[in-house]
């Protein structure tokens, strides 16, 4: 036997010879013969779309009135439905009712189950619906209940650096370019920093949210019904703003998928360059950040070692990410419309991004929130690598030096300082006025690394009190949304 017959064998043992008088698939009517097992084993879903079974109850409910209200089916037909439906929903969150693996996907289990239930009036739910449109509904209903569950864990993740901002709104750290040495900040700014860009990735959420609120039930397999379904009502029932405009578009594209996996691939890279930041500050080198040992890891080996491997998965989990996005992009690119069933594969990587975003906010949201700041040492790391050069140029310009001219007196008193291995603050005043004489004693007062941060009071800059507005508006962001 070759290595793909060995496959099909084991697929076979595990799952049996399958027949029409097993769980039957809804479209077994065709058919003379049922499926082989190693067929039903490889292209069912309900092992991953087993998530949206809630989802689909919701929409199913909906669908029901609509039927109903559409004549279509009876009233007494549709709360037989529905109630049976809640039935359902209520033993599947209790744990009483477990899902059945044999069924072909989340909405086959559904039905039949459904149908076992109330009996005839079951058969009817999916009347004016084809699987095409129902899989497009509950995963819009899905990340309708994903995305503000996470926007939320954003929010609290902004709360948290909020915190440490302003606990440490005076606390210097040196500022990089290039891994180099550049301008004086303080901790509150750079954290702040990371909180501008959670904003962003927040309301990208939000526009997505847009997008993803447009019901495309009711175009069926791809052209509709002919059947006078009220598609409006329906999705009004859903709590979506709209409803698509064009059947074969509806059940077509994964776009919002797609968006979404951007969106999740975004806050995945803000995290992960977060944590690069963590990992460098936590070394013997800087020292600028203590992690806590709850969130932190040994070695086996080297008893000594404390490592930010929590960090260090979130960095490197961020490829998955990436990849599940690339995945739904590579799916679509070349399907024909409308429905084909290689869109069966996107929610894997939808709900695999999914997962790991959420659970990267979460765990960053703990690991940073519990971290100790070494104050002391970010604030002597200012004192060296001439982090106030620009501020040399900055006072001769005050004095009406052109800046490119003050910015090469200011390079020259760095060469100096550098040939006689010292600190631009250590240069004498004589030292100083050899590169230019409008330079005064009063520049000592104003190269300092408190002084260099304290003058920069643009809007956006690192002066206290400038921090304290963005603080300030971050907190506003925060209570607006909620």
């Amino acid at each position: 036997m070759d290595l793909r017959y060995n496959i099909i064998e084991d697929m076979n043992k595990e799952h049996g010879t399958m027949t029409k008088d097993n769980h039957a698939a809804l479209w077994h009517g065709r058919f003379e013969e049922g499926p082989d097992a190693a067929a039903v084993a490889f292209e069912t879903s309900i092992n991953v779309d087993e998530r949206m079974a809630l989802d689909d109850i919701k929409g199913s409910k909906a669908h029901a009135k609509m039927l109903a209200r559409a004549k279509i089916i009876s009233d007494d037909e549709a709360k037989q439905i529905c109630d049976g439906l809640d039935s359902i929903e209520k033993d599947l969150t209790s744990g009483k009712l477990k899902i059945d693996y044999s069924a072909e996907d989340i909405h086959s289990f559904v039905e039949a189950t459904l149908t076992d239930r109330i009996g005839e009036a079951g058969k009817k739910v999916h009347t004016g619906r084809s699987r095409n449109d129902q899989i497009a509904l509950d995963e819009r209903l899905y990340l309708c209940r994903f995305i503000p569950d996470l926007q939320n864990r954003i929010l609290t993740l902004i709360s948290a650096l909020n915190e440490i901002a302003e606990k440490h709104l005076n606390d210097l750290i040196p500022g990089f370019t290039h891994m180099q040495h550049a301008q004086p900040v303080t901790l509150a700014h750079h954290v702040c920093a990371w909180s501008w860009m959670l904003t962003r990735d927040w309301n990208r959420l939000e526009d997505a949210l847009k997008r993803i609120r447009i019901s495309p039930i009711g175009s069926c397999a791809l052209a509709g019904s002919g059947l006078p379904l009220d598609r409006k009502f329906e999705a009004k029932e859903l709590g979506f703003d709209e409803i698509t405009m064009n059947s074969l578009d509806s059940v077509s594209d994964r776009d919002y998928c797609i968006e979404v996996a951007n969106d999740l691939s975004m806050i995945q890279m803000h995290l992960s360059r977060f944590c690069e930041e963590v990992v460098l500050w936590s070394t013997v080198e800087f020292g600028f950040i203590d992690l806590s040992e709850k969130w932190s890891t040994g070695s086996s080996i080297m008893p000594q070692k404390k490592n930010p491997d929590f960090a260090e998965l979130i960095r490197g989990r961020t490829g998955r990410v990436y990849g599940d996005q690339f995945a739904l992009m590579t799916m679509m690119k070349g399907l024909p419309l409308a429905y084909d069933r290689d869109m069966q594969e996107d929610k894997f990587n939808l709900f695999d991004a999914c997962d790991v975003v959420l659970s990267c906010v979460n765990v960053f949201t703990y690991m940073i929130s519990s971290a100790k700041w070494n104050t002391d040492v970010m604030e002597k790391a200012c004192e060296g690598g001439f982090l106030n050069a620009t501020d040399v140029a900055d006072y001769l310009v005050r004095k009406g030096m052109p800046f490119r001219t003050a910015h090469g007196v200011s390079a020259k008193s760095v060469r100096m300082a550098i040939d006689k291995n010292c600190r631009l603050e250590d240069l004498s005043l004589e030292e100083f006025k050899s590169c230019s004489e409008l330079i005064e004693k009063d520049i000592f007062d104003l190269i300092t690394p408190k002084a260099c941060v304290d003058a920069r009071k643009t809007d956006g800059g690192p002066a206290g009190e400038k921090v304290m507005e963005q603080i300030k508006a971050l907190k506003a962001f925060a209570k607006q949304v909620k």
